[in-house]
């Protein structure tokens, strides 16, 4: 896994952004903000909460503890008339391992066959 200096930076520059701006996202200077990205420097709780907002990540990526960037707005979206992609996740996860395979085997499926119904085969 990354280390938080090098995901910030990595964010910051996938986004052409300058540290300035960053820095002005956060109510710090620049100077402060590099430091950070060098790994001279810690960021506040504030300050990554408030990153994870602005990139729309969850704090476990911008700490490094996962490679999911999926932020909580994606785990709070519905996915279906009253069911979160959270809890689908945490009900997924519920199950066995036969029925995660089970999931994961009808949802292959799905994907194939819109895909077959997108380019006219059906």
């Amino acid at each position: 896994m990354k280390a938080i200096n090098q995901i910030i930076r990595d964010l910051r520059e996938d986004r052409d952004l300058r540290q300035s701006d960053i820095a002005a996202v956060l109510g710090t200077t620049q100077q402060h903000y590099s430091r950070c990205e060098k790994g001279e420097s810690q960021l506040s709780t504030r300050s990554i909460i408030a990153l994870a907002d602005f990139y729309h990540v969850s704090t476990d990526y911008l700490l490094g503890r996962t490679d999911c960037k999926q932020g909580v707005d994606v785990l709070n979206q519905q996915i279906a008339e009253g069911y979160s992609t959270g809890r689908f996740l945490t009900d997924v996860l519920s199950l066995s391992i036969v029925g995660r395979c089970a999931v994961a085997e009808y949802l292959k499926l799905q994907l194939l066959k819109e895909e077959v119904e997108q380019k006219g085969l059906l």
